[in-house]
């Protein structure tokens, strides 16, 4: 059966246990899906029927006897543990270096490029927790229009602004004024707007966050698929991972039940190609928040919208569920972890209850999205597609 629509959703940052050189990035012991199943709450019986806790090293979780999709662990080739990196690599494209980090804050002569660049003023300067920062900087913002630059473990510069001090429009415009001066030796994998509004001891982010992602230095499967005809429609924050590279159409979203939402109103639309979509509450709300109630929460809510999803799959679709990395949300630290993702597949062509083992990368899935649309595979990746094809 010929393959018309694939679905790729990645379920940011969730991740299934330490990859082996976890000790390299201060991760060792962390499992995201497992601290989540260890709440006791955790009630994900679509993905479980899909074949979840059949992965390799998902030792926990009930084993669905009859499975409805297959299933693998998915290795992480690149250097790094990012949104950026993890997504580039899922497209095709493997990063032999890992883009720069600021344990230390960033250069002046980045600060003075960037206040020369916009007229204002810095504070902070620091890696930082995105609701701490505006808590301690916020009414200093407030009160000199200094903007709040800080970043985190991974290769972000991220900007928060009062709404009222500094409208939207125009962060974004200083946003974009970074992005150019970040390029190089100081090419962060993202520039991040980070819009907050309410009163000194109340201040809260809101939806009009903006990342402005470094542009993919190397051709992934959208360049592929969009030179050969098909559609590529980026759901979520695809567009701004990809610096709108080779995607087609994009929508923009509030949170997941909003991103599944869109999700499930474009399967009654026609199209041949893929629809590439990011889910980043895990990460963003969770994750980076060691919320781990929140998190299985949030998992749980998915997998109810993944139900309504199944039943709306035509007979020439493919569904693939993945992660770009993960985010413990009981370790010690808030920031990513180096961990194995796991990889759903299912469709109506697609055999059931198939272990495709432990993959070498997530390039892996690039090549088989290419490979069911009917594109010749001229980047990274060793395609399953026919190891599931019925």
């Amino acid at each position: 059966m010929k393959t018309k629509r694939v679905f790729l959703i990645v379920l940011d940052s969730v991740g299934i246990g330490e990859l082996p050189d976890a000790a390299d990035y201060k991760d060792v012991g962390s499992n995201t899906l497992k601290v989540c199943y260890e709440t006791g709450n955790l009630k994900v019986p679509n993905m479980e029927k899909l074949g979840l806790f059949h992965i390799c090293g998902n030792e926990y979780g009930r084993r669905e006897q009859e499975l409805t999709g297959s299933f693998a662990r998915m290795a992480e080739k690149s250097r790094g543990k990012d949104t950026t990196i993890g997504h580039w690599e899922i497209a095709g494209m493997i990063s032999e270096k890992p883009l720069p980090t600021y344990p230390e804050g960033f250069p002046q002569e980045v600060l003075d490029a960037f206040s020369k660049a916009t007229g204002r003023g810095v504070l902070c300067n620091k890696p930082y927790s995105g609701t701490d920062v505006i808590r301690d900087f916020g009414e200093k913002h407030m009160k000199t229009g200094d903007l709040i630059v800080y970043t985190s473990a991974d290769s972000v510069f991220q900007i928060a602004a009062h709404e009222e001090i500094v409208p939207v429009p125009e962060l974004y415009k200083y946003c974009e004024m970074a992005r150019e001066i970040l390029q190089g030796e100081h090419g962060v994998g993202r520039v991040i707007a980070r819009p907050f509004v309410g009163e000194p001891g109340n201040f809260t982010r809101t939806a009009n966050r903006h990342d402005y992602s470094l542009i993919p230095p190397r051709d992934t499967m959208c360049d592929l698929l969009m030179a050969n005809g098909r559609d590529v429609i980026g759901i979520g924050k695809i567009y701004d991972i990809f610096a709108g590279k080779s995607i087609g159409e994009t929508t923009r979203i509030q949170n997941n039940r909003d991103g599944m939402d869109k999700t499930l109103a474009l399967q009654a639309r026609d199209f041949y190609g893929l629809a590439f979509v990011n889910l980043v509450d895990f990460d963003m709300l969770y994750g980076h928040r060691n919320d781990v109630q929140g998190y299985t929460r949030a998992l749980n809510e998915f997998d109810v919208q993944l139900g309504e999803f199944l039943k709306q799959m035509r007979q020439e679709d493919v569904l693939i569920i993945t992660a770009d990395h993960g985010c413990d949300p009981v370790t010690e630290s808030t920031d990513h972890s180096r961990e194995y993702t796991p990889m759903l597949i299912y469709g109506d062509g697609i055999r059931q209850g198939v272990d495709l083992g432990i993959r070498d990368s997530f390039a892996d899935i690039s090549a088989t999205v290419l490979e069911l649309l009917d594109t010749e595979n001229t980047i990274c990746g060793e395609s399953f597609a026919k190891l599931v094809l019925r």
